[in-house]
């Protein structure tokens, strides 16, 4: 006997109630479905356009992303350049190494610190333009190649644009949390829709029951022995 179950994705949600709300619409279905038609299309319309706008603010994110990506990459040269040709400067005594405290980095230490996430760009970039702005201003001499100026414009754009990503993410996370809760309304009235509709053809012989069903768009699976029973009759058939 083929069981019922619920659509498991937006687009068969979408087709099973626009079926039950146009079959309703008909002569022969007016007396079907008791739930509000018109609160009905209200739904389906309200659902049709919380999947359109987070696709739409998924695809902006992900558009956003991999221009993001190649600022981050840019930042991260930039800022392990300048380290880098920092540490060079303080082991040919260029610069003292206690300046290197004014930057967040131990004296001692001649390593180029982890920059592979986001937060670790955001916080060595800070210590590092900091850093200079303060050494300069006691009088050292700036570091060239990369300029700290250089350093700054890379880092400001990629900053700019974590911030910027962080809002697309926000607005995604929002729309999908809409839509997972009109999912769950959608489903929870595909289950009221769907006991009526079965409700109204109970008295029916079983195929004509499940194939009048069906119109109304209940969708029906058969199970794992079913389904071999009718390929074997399918073969038979086909002798």
């Amino acid at each position: 006997m083929p069981y019922r179950r619920l659509p498991n994705t937006d687009n068969a949600r979408i087709r099973a109630l626009k079926t039950a709300i146009e079959k309703s619409n008909t002569f022969f279905g007016q007396d079907i479905i008791s739930l509000d038609i018109q609160s009905l299309r209200i739904m389906l319309r309200n659902f049709e356009n919380a999947q359109i706008r987070y696709k739409d603010s998924l695809q902006s994110q992900a558009s956003a992303n991999r221009k993001f990506q190649k600022l981050v990459k840019n930042a991260r040269l930039y800022i392990s350049h300048f380290i880098q040709v920092f540490n060079f400067c303080v082991i040919r005594n260029e610069i003292k190494k206690e300046a290197k405290q004014l930057y967040g980095i131990d004296p001692d230490n001649f390593t180029v610190p982890d920059l592979t996430t986001n937060d670790s760009l955001l916080f060595w970039g800070d210590n590092i333009i900091k850093g200079e702005q303060m050494r300069t201003s006691q009088g050292g001499a700036p570091i060239y190649n990369p300029t700290i100026a250089r350093v700054n414009v890379a880092f400001s754009l990629f900053k700019d644009a974590y911030f910027a990503q962080k809002t697309f993410q926000n607005t995604t996370a929002r729309q999908l949390d809409s839509l997972s809760q009109q999912r769950e309304d959608i489903d929870a009235t595909l289950t009221l829709l769907w006991n009526q509709i079965e409700g109204a053809f109970s008295g029916l012989p079983t195929k004509e029951r499940l194939d009048r069903c069906k119109e109304y768009g209940v969708v029906y699976y058969l199970r794992k022995e079913e389904r071999e029973k009718e390929k074997i009759v399918e073969r038979n058939e086909n002798y």
